[in-house]
């Protein structure tokens, strides 16, 4: 087993997940839609990254700005308890 090398990191492929909010043709992410984004939320009360959400970069910008809005009007909270 020691002659086995190991692979280099930039050889691994994930797989990319695809975006959820392409996949379901929306046009915009509502803040006032909770349950929605409630899956991009961690228990800690952090917004979930890009590379883990699967989210392309237009999708996760306005995700952001929803998960802020929905905080400030206590749709959601800023840290779970």
């Amino acid at each position: 087993m020691a002659d086995r090398k190991k692979r280099p990191a930039k050889d691994r492929r994930v797989k990319k997940k695809p975006c959820q909010f392409c996949a379901d043709k929306a046009i915009d992410v509502s803040y006032r839609d909770v349950n929605r984004l409630k899956r991009y939320v961690s228990e800690r009360g952090k917004i979930v990254p890009r590379r883990i959400s699967g989210n392309c970069a237009k999708h996760q910008r306005m995700l952001m700005i929803a998960v802020k809005r929905a905080r400030i009007i206590a749709f959601l909270p800023f840290v779970s308890e």
